[in-house]
């Protein structure tokens, strides 16, 4: 009876998870269907300083907005799952290690992957890391995305030249960064004070 209450907790919680946005392409579509994480977004570069474009572009490329995804098993003999490749996880597919250091130094303890409140205040926590350690601007996603994806270590060593995938990855980063931050600039008004206590003066404007 206890291994079924779990699995219907389980189940329960996973159908309470949003589904991936329709139109991924378009940050104010992506607000539209889930406004919140608008407010997480906003939350996180009030904080940490990354942009909110470059954090949903983090967050496109690394799950596609999906909240419980983590990389397939390997194989074994192309028939059995073997082991995941890494401990990444959630929207921001953060590996353990980083996670917990996360929420050691900024996060609380109940911080959750599969959330886009701790996910986006990952990434940010992440890239003011970098920026400190590596001096790499916040307003410049594409070499964001490489330290994040290699660590401050592997980017000063240069992993990523000897990785085409990760680069172009990167790139890609870089320019879904830049649409989403020329969407957002036309419908960021529909996101700001649109609740009944954000009332002008004191709204987030």
């Amino acid at each position: 009876m206890l291994i079924a209450a779990l699995g219907l907790l389980t189940t329960g919680c996973a159908m309470l998870a949003p589904s991936p946005p329709q139109d991924q392409g378009n940050i104010c579509e992506i607000f539209r269907e889930q406004p919140q994480w608008y407010d997480y977004a906003r939350d996180s570069q009030e904080t940490w300083g990354t942009p909110i474009a470059t954090q949903m572009a983090f967050v496109k490329r690394e799950s596609s907005f999906r909240s419980h995804v983590r990389p397939p098993r390997k194989r074994i003999l192309w028939i059995f799952p073997g082991p995941r490749p890494s401990s990444a996880r959630g929207y921001a597919q953060a590996q353990d290690p980083v996670w917990g250091e996360y929420k050691a130094d900024a996060g609380s303890t109940f911080a959750r992957r599969t959330h886009m409140k701790h996910a986006t205040d990952f990434i940010g926590w992440y890239n003011a890391r970098t920026h400190r350690q590596l001096g790499i601007s916040l307003h410049d996603p594409e070499r964001l995305y490489l330290a994040y994806h290699e660590g401050a270590g592997g980017y000063r060593r240069g992993t990523y030249r000897n990785k085409p995938r990760v680069m172009r990855a990167a790139s890609q980063v870089g320019a879904q960064a830049s649409r989403y931050r020329a969407q957002l600039a036309a419908c960021e008004a529909e996101f700001r004070c649109r609740h009944f206590y954000q009332v002008w003066p004191f709204c987030r404007a």
